[in-house]
C-alpha cells in the first residue's frame, strides 16, 4: 500500500488536467493514520489547491452534525430517545413535542418543509430559521415515517445541541467538543470566520444544477428545497453571508478534516478517540430503509448517516454523508478506513464516479494489504 499515495495524485492531477474536475481534495485515514492526502486545480484568487484549502460541501456535514450529537450523548448532554422539546420547548407545538433526538438523526420528525418563498438571507437567520421551524406543523406524525429534512435537519438538531450546551451557538460547541480535540478547528467549520474566508475555494456550476431542473415541478422534493434561491448550488455556497452563516445542514471544510473525524470515530488519531469502541455499532445500525417521502426512494439510513453508499462498495456498515454536487465522507468499520472527497465543480450523472473510483482505488489497496 506504500504507493497508494502516488495512485491517487496520479488520478486527481488527470481529471483536473483533463477538465473533468476544477478543483479536488482526497483523504484516507486507515486505523487512525493518514494514508492519503492528495489534492489538485486551482482555488482562491488563482492560488493552487492544497491540504488546507476550504470547500463548502453542503449535506457532507451533516454527517458532521451527527458526529457533534453522539459526542454530546457520551457526555450525558443530550439523549437520543428524549423528545427534541425536552431541550427546545418551543420545538413540540403542533404535535411535535414527541418527536425525539432519534427521530431527528433519521429524518422523522415530520418537518422537512420551508416556506416556497423563502430567501438565501432567511436561511443566515439563526433565530429566525429556528421559530419558523419550531412553529410548522408536521407533513406526517413524527416518528412514523422518513423523508431527507435538507436544510431543516441542521437547524433541529443544531438548536437542541445549543440549548442541551448551554453554549452560544452548535458552531461553538462544535469546536469544543470535537474540531479542538482533533486539532482540526481551523478546518472544518459551520460558518466561516472573516480571517479564513481567503481559504475557500469558490464553487463551479457543473451538472449537478442541470439535475435539480430536470426534477418535475411539484415532486416532493422541493418541498425541501422550495426554490432555486436556496437550492444546495455554487451561487448559494459563493454567497459571503451564507458561507458565514451557521447552517448545519452543510459544513464548509478539508477533505482532510473530515476523514481525520470519521477516522476518529474508528480508532485514535494522535490519542484522540470521540466514541469508545463498544459505541461504534450504534452509529451504523440500520434505523430505516423505508421509502424515503421526499427524495422517494428507500435510503439506508443509521444514526445520522446514510448507509451503503455507492463510494462505500454499497457496504451497510460503512456509514457516511454525501453532499450536492459529489462531495462526501465516510467510516468504514470493517477496514478501519475513513475517506473524504471534495470538489468545487458541483457535478452528477452516471459518469460522474470520480469520488467512487477514487474511494474503490483506495479499498482495493486497503484489502491487498490484507
Amino acid at each position: 500500500m506504500a504507493d497508494i499515495q502516488a495512485r491517487v495524485e496520479d488520478m486527481v492531477r488527470r481529471l483536473v488536467d483533463s477538465g473533468r474536475e476544477s478543483a479536488v481534495q482526497v483523504a484516507a485515514y486507515r486505523h487512525g493514520e493518514l494514508i492519503v492526502d492528495a489534492y489538485a486545480g486551482e482555488g482562491a484568487a488563482g492560488r493552487g489547491v492544497d491540504s488546507g484549502s476550504l470547500f463548502h460541501s453542503y449535506s457532507t456535514g451533516k454527517g458532521v452534525t451527527a458526529t457533534l450529537v453522539h459526542v454530546l450523548v457520551e457526555r450525558g448532554l443530550l439523549d437520543y430517545d428524549t423528545p427534541v422539546a425536552h431541550y427546545w420547548p418551543e420545538f413540540g407545538a403542533h404535535g411535535k413535542d414527541r418527536a425525539t433526538v432519534r427521530d431527528a438523526l433519521t429524518h422523522r420528525t415530520g418537518v422537512p418543509q420551508l416556506p416556497p418563498a423563502i430567501t438565501p438571507e432567511e436561511l443566515c437567520d439563526w433565530d429566525g430559521m429556528c421559530a419558523l421551524i419550531a412553529a410548522q406543523e408536521p407533513l406526517w406524525e413524527p416518528g412514523t415515517a422518513s423523508g431527507y429534512h435538507g436544510w431543516t435537519f441542521g437547524w433541529i438538531l443544531g438548536e437542541t445541541v445549543r440549548r442541551a450546551t448551554g453554549l452560544g451557538s452548535i458552531a461553538e460547541a462544535l469546536h469544543v467538543y470535537v474540531t479542538e480535540p482533533l486539532g482540526i478547528a481551523d478546518s472544518l467549520f459551520y460558518g466561516i470566520p472573516d480571517e479564513q474566508a481567503d481559504r475557500v475555494v469558490p464553487l463551479v456550476a457543473g451538472s449537478w444544477e442541470e439535475k435539480l431542473a430536470a426534477i418535475p415541478p411539484g415532486a416532493p422534493f422541493f418541498q425541501a428545497v422550495p426554490n432555486p434561491d436556496v437550492w444546495p448550488c455554487a451561487r448559494l455556497a459563493n454567497r459571503p453571508d451564507f458561507l458565514r452563516a451557521h447552517a448545519p445542514a452543510g459544513a464548509t471544510l478539508t477533505a482532510r478534516a473530515a476523514a481525520r473525524m470519521y477516522a476518529s470515530l474508528l480508532a485514535e488519531v494522535d490519542g484522540v478517540r470521540l466514541l469508545p469502541a463498544e459505541r461504534l455499532p450504534l452509529l451504523y445500525g440500520l434505523q430505516t430503509r423505508e421509502p424515503d417521502r421526499i427524495l422517494g426512494a428507500p435510503i439506508p439510513k443509521g444514526l445520522g448517516y446514510f448507509l451503503g453508499l455507492p463510494e462505500t462498495g454499497g457496504e451497510l456498515t460503512a456509514f457516511g454523508h454525501n453532499g450536492s454536487g459529489g462531495s462526501i465522507a465516510f467510516a468504514d468499520p470493517g477496514r478501519g478506513l475513513s475517506f473524504a472527497f471534495t470538489r468545487s465543480r458541483l457535478s452528477a450523472g452516471a459518469d460522474d464516479t470520480h469520488a467512487q473510483d477514487l474511494a474503490a482505488l483506495i479499498r482495493k489497496a486497503v484489502d491487498g494489504e490484507g
